[in-house]
């Protein structure tokens, strides 16, 4: 491969890796909010089973529950995007690692060694 060729790629791959290093905290990051949102929902439902005055089940269907199942949601559908572009930018890295290697110099072992 020419050396234009393989530096400008190398350089494409250090970009890409960048944007993939981003989407990888974010996607850690929100991983950890929605186990906090997983536990904050999954509390709430236990406690309004346990109870049997619809008083207070209303209210904390309304001050938590509600809430807590709404953000919930909301993190998963970030996640499955994040997962999406990670599994597409990591894509994009595998294939310029596969170009590299079909068109490195190959080496003739026997030539080497003589």
């Amino acid at each position: 491969m020419e050396d234009y060729l393989a530096k400008s790629l190398e350089e494409w791959k250090e970009d890409i890796s960048e944007v993939l290093d981003q989407i990888n905290t974010d996607y850690d990051d929100v991983k950890k909010e929605l186990k906090v949102y997983s536990y904050k929902y999954g509390i709430t439902k236990q406690v309004i089973q346990s109870t049997v005055n619809e008083e207070i089940i209303e209210n904390i269907r309304e001050m938590y529950h509600k809430p807590f199942e709404e953000k919930y949601n909301e993190l998963k559908e970030y996640i499955r995007e994040l997962d999406e572009k990670r599994k597409v930018f990591q894509m994009f890295v595998n294939k310029i690692d596969e170009v590299k290697r079909k068109e490195a110099p190959k080496t003739d072992l026997a030539a080497t060694y003589k």
